[in-house]
Order: C-alpha cells, then sequence, then structure tokens
C-alpha cells in the first residue's frame, strides 16, 4: 500500500476509485429536506451503507480557503489562503488566485509525485489554477470548451451535451459529467470536483429550483456509484438568507475613523477592517456596536482563535449574525439586481457543513466523526488516515 505524508497527516492511495464532490453552498438543510421528503434516493443510499454527520467549515466560511482547507486536509493558517483577497503593505487589494500564495501542497499533488493518477473539476474557472498546483490535472466546466485534455483538444467534447453557462442551474452537474467523463479517459483513481453555489444563492431548501438541482445531483451520485466510484460529499459553506446589511464602512466614515474595510466580492457574514495607527480600539468599539455585529476580533485572537494566516487577514476580524451581512459602503452595492432575498455565508452561522461518505470510514475516521470532523478531514475520511 503506498502511503503519503501531506502537511502533517498520513493517507493512504486509494485501491479503488475515490471522489470527493465539494457541494458549494450546500447547506444540511437542503438534504435533510430533501431525505424527508424522498426525492434523493441515491443520496439516501450513502446515509444507509456509509455514513451522514454534520460538521463545521473552516472560517470565513467563503469557498476559497474552504476548498483549499479540502485539498490539502489543513486549515487556512497552513495553507495560507484566507479569504478571496488581502491588502497588500502598498494599500492595493491583492487577489489571492495564483498559486503562488499556497503555502503547502495539497494531497492530490503529492498522491500525482507518488504515481497516483488524481484529477480535479472545478465549476467555475477562479479556482482551477489554484486546485492545478503541484501539477495536478485540473479544468474547469466555465472554460472547458477551451482547454485540452489528454490529446482531446476541448474537454467539453467528451459531455454528450452542450456547455452551459456559469449561471446556468446545471453549470454544477455538468462539472460532475466532465469529472466523470474524463476520469475515465485518464485512468483516475482520485477524483475532486468542485461545483459552485448559485443555486443555493438563489433559492432556499424545499424551492423549486432547489429540487430540480438536487434530483439532477442524485441521479449524478447514482451514476458515480454504478460505475464502482467510493464517494465523499461535503459543502464549502452553508447558505442563509440575509436579512439587513450593515455597511461598516459608511459607519466608519461618519465617526471619522481611518479603516479600510475588505469583503467577500458579493456581501457576505464576515469581513477584514485595516485600521491606521491609533484608530485601532475606537474602530473595535465602534465596530462592535453596530446591529447585527456579533464578533470583532483582532488579528492575533483571529490568527489563534479561526486558524487564519496573520499575515493575510485585517487588523480587525468582524462576523456577523445568521440574518446580517456585511458590506463597506452602501454606494458601493447594487442591491438592485437581486432576484428575491439576498442568501449568503461567510461567518459562524454558516460553519455546519454536510459531510456523507458511500462506505463506512476505518476506526480513525469513525473517531474523527465522533470528535467533530470539519470539511478538512473529508480525504482521511475517504481515504483513511494510515
Amino acid at each position: 500500500m503506498t502511503v503519503v505524508e501531506v502537511n502533517g497527516r498520513r493517507y493512504a492511495a486509494p485501491l479503488s476509485r475515490s471522489a470527493v464532490f465539494c457541494l458549494d453552498g450546500c447547506d444540511p438543510r437542503y438534504l435533510d429536506d430533501a431525505f424527508e421528503r424522498g426525492i434523493v434516493s441515491r443520496l439516501a443510499e450513502l446515509v444507509e451503507n456509509g455514513a451522514y454527520t454534520v460538521g463545521r467549515s473552516q472560517l470565513p466560511s467563503f469557498t476559497n480557503p474552504n476548498n483549499l482547507s479540502i485539498v490539502t486536509g489543513a486549515p487556512p493558517s497552513v495553507h495560507g489562503l484566507p479569504g478571496n483577497h488581502y491588502l497588500a503593505d502598498d494599500g492595493t487589494e491583492v487577489q489571492l488566485v495564483d498559486p503562488s500564495f499556497l503555502r503547502c501542497p495539497s494531497i492530490h499533488a503529492v498522491l500525482a509525485e507518488a504515481g497516483v493518477p488524481v484529477l480535479a473539476v472545478t465549476t467555475k474557472d477562479k479556482l482551477r489554477r489554484l486546485l492545478a498546483a503541484g501539477d495536478v490535472p485540473c479544468v474547469s466546466a466555465e472554460k472547458a470548451d477551451e482547454q485540452a485534455v489528454d490529446g482531446v483538444a476541448r474537454a467539453s467534447d467528451l459531455v454528450a451535451r452542450p456547455k452551459p453557462g456559469i449561471y446556468d442551474w446545471d453549470c454544477s452537474h455538468y462539472a460532475l459529467e466532465l469529472g466523470l467523463a474524463l476520469a475515465e479517459r485518464l485512468g483516475t483513481q482520485l477524483l475532486y470536483v468542485s461545483l459552485t453555489d448559485f443555486v443555493q444563492h438563489a433559492d432556499p431548501p424545499g424551492g423549486a429550483l432547489s429540487d430540480r438541482y438536487l434530483v439532477k445531483l442524485d441521479e449524478l451520485v447514482g451514476a458515480y456509484l454504478d460505475a464502482g466510484w467510493r464517494l465523499a460529499l461535503v459543502a464549502d459553506h452553508g447558505m442563509n438568507a440575509k436579512s439587513e446589511v450593515v455597511y461598516l464602512g459608511d459607519a466608519l466614515d461618519r465617526a471619522g475613523v481611518d479603516a479600510h474595510v475588505v469583503h467577500h466580492a458579493a456581501l457576505g457574514s464576515a469581513c477584514w477592517v485595516h485600521v491606521a495607527g491609533d484608530d485601532l480600539d475606537p474602530a473595535r468599539d465602534l465596530i462592535a456596536e453596530q446591529p447585527g455585529v456579533e464578533e470583532v476580533l483582532g488579528r492575533g485572537e483571529a490568527s489563534e482563535q479561526l486558524s487564519l494566516p496573520a499575515d493575510r487577514i485585517g487588523d480587525l476580524v468582524v462576523l456577523a449574525d445568521a440574518r446580517t451581512a456585511l458590506g463597506r459602503r452602501r454606494s458601493e452595492h447594487d442591491l438592485s439586481a437581486l432576484q428575491g432575498s439576498l442568501r449568503s455565508h461567510g461567518g459562524r452561522h454558516e460553519q455546519p457543513v454536510p459531510i456523507l461518505l458511500s462506505e463506512q470510514p476505518d476506526v480513525a475516521g469513525k473517531e474523527l466523526l465522533r470528535a467533530g470532523a470539519t470539511n478538512a478531514d473529508v480525504h482521511a475520511l475517504l481515504l483513511g488516515s494510515a
């Protein structure tokens, strides 16, 4: 048996075809509702024959840091990506999309170096270069018609339907179809497929679009199971309806506090605040008084308590309650484009994530589940901790 050590953990190379799916934004309430109404029979097989529990995401509960935690088996303090961007010393916002920002290898990269055929597929192309770090073959559903794989000029040619747009309801399903077709061609032993949360931002559990999405997801999970794949499903974060928006930049401006708010590209429930000089304590006090704000942590506190890299977060890290999103200034956010209520993530209340396994985990995996697993544990649960 091939065993590799990655970021302080040991993993057994898969002896049979194994896949991890990141169900972006799939709050456990979506699955619980679907199970209760009996609309996802193949996913229900995982509950019956394998394991189902509610774990936790990393904080902030955003897409990039959690995808990297899933594939590295480590928190952001180790892999180095606490969010989508950080503020450089010269005051510019640096996008954390280049593999050079990563501070550790992925499980896939180390297994590939050991001779295991691996593959990553992401729905949105923004993740592709990060998942491909360490020479991991990786394609995106978004640009599959532009990406060549194994002598095929366009990866999209391997899927027997037109490529949907990135904001179509079934683009995540296309990524799963692409993963299955590519893995068959490449002889992949370990596959990672990362979906997108367009549907979850748009529709709550039990909604018509949500049901349509889950029924198609269930069908594709069945296709993988029928083809002999061992599966682990997890989410990068949950999702909540946000009825309030707090514009921290406006509040700080009114108080004359010199600060810069860096937030998720969309309104979410976590943000960094960079504060000039002696304004740190006044800024912290003012932010803590804002309605909907639950926690304001200093850089050192946040680094220690949330396992974040101290040099890539703000002087303050702000987390909001379940119904509140945080923004910079009202003038910088156009909510008129929303089709319905604002649904988002980022804080502690979006940390619960589903973890589903097609088979029972080993003894160490069962202990992980009992102790309270995070999404960074999902590869150990699937592959065994050796």
